[in-house]
C-alpha cells in the first residue's frame, strides 16, 4: 500500500484524527498537572478539526464549510490557551504548584 493510497482515503484520516482525540481524553483523565491537561485539551481540539477537514474534503459539497469549522475550532484553541496558562500562573502564585489537585481548595 503506498502512501499516495492513504492520503486519498477517508478511513486514514478519521482514525489519526479518533487516535489525537483519544491520547486527548486519555490525556485529561490521567494528567495531574494543569499544564498537561491543557496540552491534552488541545489534542481533542486537533483531533476534532482533523475529522472536520477530513469530512470537508471527502464528502461535502461546499468546501468552505469544514475549513470555517476548523478556523473556529482554532480560534477557540488559541483563546482556550491564552485564558488557561493565565490560571494556571495565577493558581502558580497563590499555591507555588501547578498540581491539579491543589485547586479543590479554590472557592468562588
Amino acid at each position: 500500500m503506498s502512501i499516495l493510497a492513504l492520503y486519498n482515503n477517508l478511513n486514514s484520516f478519521l482514525v489519526l484524527g479518533a487516535l489525537l482525540f483519544g491520547i486527548g481524553i486519555y490525556g485529561i483523565v490521567t494528567r495531574r498537572t494543569l499544564i498537561g491537561m491543557l496540552i491534552a485539551a488541545e489534542l481533542l481540539l486537533v483531533g476534532a478539526s482533523i475529522n472536520f477537514m477530513a469530512f470537508n474534503r471527502f464528502t461535502a459539497p461546499d468546501p468552505v464549510v469544514g475549513q470555517v469549522f476548523t478556523l473556529f475550532i482554532m480560534a477557540i484553541a488559541a483563546a482556550e490557551a491564552a485564558i488557561g496558562l493565565s490560571i494556571v500562573i495565577s493558581v502558580y502564585r497563590h499555591y507555588k504548584s501547578i498540581d491539579a489537585e491543589d485547586t479543590v481548595q479554590l472557592k468562588g
